[in-house]
């Protein structure tokens, strides 16, 4: 059986790779819980001083699994309360993970996806993927990433993004400080490589986790704090009669009437 995470270690670099192609590698419960489990074990793996986020296939992650979705609809709140909790513990991990941490984008990053790429401290990506937090659009919330997001760009830009669910490119995201850089595909894992290895020969490991430590605690209790509002809010509004709506006409992929 095809396990859903790859993890390798290359020259102080950890590799942790998606590896659900052929279901865009959407985040199933299974997913979420390798992905913790990877990021544990490199944290306390001294051989490991970077990390590099990238996935296969052609899309880098687009959400929520469809059929885990279809799941859902018959849900009770606390077992939505339990699923959005799972996923602010992966995100909350990765935002604070004592290593840098740097997502390579090839392929479309959605909703929940582009989620896993904004709690990363840099992201490299390549000029024709798209990036949406689209949840409004089946009657979802981003709560969670709704968090970070309007920590990392601020609340104007984050209006924007999540109020109107719309796609943008590399380049716009680039410009609304999303990502790091844009680059052209064949040349996505050598820039990554390049970048990843030069913060391994040049900075002080002690200094990178140092500063991401102090930057991580400006606002660490309101942050946390809102987090376990955003997985609440998140959890009552899949009760709610449009995300029923939304996920139905998603799954017989109509378009829902507002």
């Amino acid at each position: 059986m095809q396990k859903p995470i790859q993890t390798k270690i290359e020259n102080r670099i950890g590799f942790i790779t998606l590896n659900r192609p052929e279901k865009r590698n959407a985040l199933s419960p299974e997913l979420i819980e390798e992905l913790v489990n990877a990021f544990t074990a490199f944290e306390h793996d001294p051989a490991v001083k970077v990390v590099v986020l990238k996935a296969e296939g052609k899309a880098f992650c687009a959400g929520a699994d469809l059929d885990y979705i279809q799941q859902m609809q018959h849900f009770s709140y606390e077992e939505n309360l339990e699923d959005s909790n799972r996923l602010k513990t992966l995100f909350t991990q990765i935002y604070e993970f004592p290593k840098v941490v740097i997502a390579q984008v090839q392929g479309h990053a959605l909703a929940g996806g582009c989620g896993l790429v904004t709690v990363c401290d840099f992201a490299f990506a390549a000029f024709e993927v798209l990036f949406g937090y689209t949840e409004v659009k089946i009657g979802f919330i981003p709560a969670l990433v709704s968090v970070f997001l309007t920590e990392q760009i601020g609340q104007a830009k984050t209006s924007v993004l999540l109020l109107s669910g719309e796609l943008i490119s590399s380049s716009k995201s680039s410009e609304l400080g999303l990502i790091t850089e844009v680059v052209e595909l064949e040349f996505l894992e050598k820039r990554t490589l390049e970048f990843a290895e030069k913060l391994v020969s040049d900075n002080s490991t002690f200094s990178m986790q140092e500063t991401k430590r102090l930057l991580r605690s400006l606002g660490k209790a309101e942050r946390h704090q809102a987090l376990d509002l955003a997985a609440e809010a998140n959890a009552k509004a899949r009760g709610h009669g449009d995300c029923v709506k939304g996920i139905s006409a998603f799954l017989a992929k109509t378009k829902p009437s507002w």
